[in-house]
């Protein structure tokens, strides 16, 4: 190739649009796109981030390759990596007011994964809470890292309250002795009693780890109680409701247990961090810190009680009869509805959310007796109370439907669609 084709092929590679190199990739992200302007997501996980976030994701830092922490890095050229990992730090340490923080993780199952080895050896006993009660596949799952290399004991709910069985946990601990305590997951909907389980755990010498993802949020905005300063590690993503790229967060307040967190992450469980995340993770901390996220977080609150009292007085079963955090979960059970189909059925109506196993769900995980619902998206995008109100009456047509009318629910999903789409052009998401 002469030198002028290649500084041609090379102009061609810095400026040509995605439109023109891959027409199908484009196609299938603008009718992404497309999708999620016009529905609801009610996605527990699922959220936005702002403009400026996302400025910081698509920026130049993404084509950097580090390793290592700041002022420890194992490349050169580093300087602007360390002060915008410093910022996402100190940022994080600010909001939930601990001495310790790590952005590093890709996920939040990394960061637990790097708080296991960091405190514990391989067969040591774990006691979480059971995927049914609301706990998460990496506190101990048979099939995942947690189950396999741990000894994983795990405690429930209470069956007539939803809520922890404290004293189960309790006798469980005592007998079994573990060096680690997880509380937290992923559908469990009710604020814990952090200082109780620290008194068990200093009673028996564990470890106590809060997994806060769900929830962080409105942890940093004061709108929920804080682990701290009951929990020896707390671990979290960093977007649901921190409005944050993915990612993984691990905090403490123990500057010792905060040194071999570091190592578990890097070396130990990952290799170079994602830069454009640790940017956009900075951008969306500090927009935390402003006082406008505490209007937000309690927003997120009041709606997910809203929705969650609206299907109520429909006729519908929540579990533990309301919500301390964005997630409502609802108990379909007596209705005779399995949770994939009526999954399927909202999505349709433009409505996503998801399947989620129940306390004592007879049901495999790809069924289902239940549904989980999250706030934070709708909340990022304006819907308030009165908004609320129409939303969770759609989804309750949609389920009456299911239930009352299974040979007219295509033309309900239909009416409700058309209603979503139009409740959805009044709250736009990144206009252009």
């Amino acid at each position: 190739m002469s030198t002028r084709a290649a500084r041609e092929a090379t102009t061609a590679f810095f400026t040509t649009e995605l439109s023109e190199t891959d027409p199908l990739m484009r196609g299938a992200i603008e009718r992404e796109e497309h999708r999620q302007q016009r529905q609801l997501e009610l996605l527990a996980p699922k959220n936005y981030t702002s403009r400026a976030t996302r400025e910081a994701f698509r920026s130049i830092v993404s084509f950097t390759t580090i390793e290592g922490y700041p002022g420890k890095r194992y490349h050169a050229g580093m300087d602007n990596l360390d002060v915008i990992e410093n910022l996402a730090r100190d940022r994080a340490k600010e909001l939930f007011k601990c001495r310790y923080a790590n952005v590093q993780p890709h996920s939040g199952t990394q960061a637990n994964q790097a708080v296991f080895f960091a405190l514990l050896q391989p067969g040591d006993t774990v006691l979480s809470m059971s995927l049914d009660a609301g706990g998460h596949l990496s506190h101990g799952l048979r099939s995942n890292f947690s189950g396999r290399y741990f000894t994983v004991v795990s405690y429930g709910i209470d069956p007539e309250t939803g809520l922890i069985d404290y004293d189960q946990l309790t006798d469980l601990a005592r007998q079994h002795r573990p060096k680690l305590v997880i509380t937290g997951g992923s559908s469990y909907p009710r604020a814990v009693d952090f200082a109780r389980l620290r008194a068990v755990c200093d009673e028996i010498g564990a470890y106590l780890l809060a997994d806060i993802a769900h929830f962080a949020g409105l942890v940093a905005a004061g709108v929920h109680p804080s682990p701290f300063p009951h929990t020896h590690v707390v671990t979290s993503t960093t977007n649901k409701n921190l409005r944050g790229p993915r990612g993984g967060l691990i905090l403490t307040d123990d500057p010792e247990l905060g040194r071999k967190l570091d190592s578990a992450i890097f070396p130990g469980v990952q290799g170079g961090p994602l830069p454009e995340f640790i940017a956009a993770r900075a951008v969306a901390f500090g927009e935390a810190l402003e006082p406008a996220f505490t209007e937000y977080a309690q927003a997120v609150l009041d709606n997910a009680r809203r929705l969650g009292s609206v299907l109520q007085k429909r006729g519908y079963d929540i579990v533990t009869g309301g919500t301390d955090t964005p997630i409502v979960m609802v108990d379909l059970r007596r209705h005779g509805l399995t949770g994939d189909l009526a999954e399927r059925s909202l999505e349709n109506a433009g409505i996503p959310c998801n399947k989620n196993l129940v306390p004592g769900d007879p049901q495999k995980p790809s069924v289902t007796s239940g549904l989980r619902f999250g706030t934070s998206a709708v909340t990022t995008r304006g819907l308030r109370d009165p908004e609320l109100r129409i939303l969770a009456g759609l989804v309750a047509d949609v389920l009456d439907g299911l239930i009352h009318q299974p040979n007219h629910v295509t033309k309900i999903e239909a009416e409700v669609r058309t209603q979503v789409e139009e409740l959805a052009s009044r709250f736009p998401i990144y206009q252009h």
